[in-house]
């Protein structure tokens, strides 16, 4: 059964991300990387990892859905997991995206919330 191994990672909305990744930075430590988001390592799972990422306020990344955060799962049978979302009758969006980083799809919660699934590339 295709499932979810963890959370893949964090997203949100700032009207200012320049201003709230250098406070996230300052304040908390965060290893911010050259692209603005910082990438977490699991010391225990050397596959595993969470990004977390801001976003400009007007960014369209998360529509459908109205809310200021997405969150990211990892799972590990994208396709076995949308068809099963599909067939239970989830908003599925038709989209999935394929490059370096994965293979990602989204569905929308009952709330309303634009939910990421992400699958990594094999080795990953």
């Amino acid at each position: 059964m295709a499932r979810v191994l963890g959370i893949g990672g964090i997203f949100f909305k700032s009207p200012d991300p320049a201003r709230l990744q250098e406070w996230y930075r300052e304040h908390l430590g965060l290893p911010l990387e050259e692209w603005g988001g910082a990438v977490f390592r699991a010391s225990d799972d050397p596959e595993g990892a969470t990004v977390w990422a801001v976003h400009a306020e007007d960014s369209d990344y998360f529509a459908p859905s109205t809310a200021r955060f997405m969150v990211n799962f990892r799972v590990d049978d994208l396709d076995t997991i949308l068809a099963s979302l599909r067939a239970a009758g989830c908003e599925v969006d038709d989209k999935i995206e394929e490059s370096t980083l994965g293979r990602f799809g989204w569905v929308m919660d009952p709330d309303g919330h634009r939910i990421e699934l992400w699958e990594a590339p094999p080795g990953e």
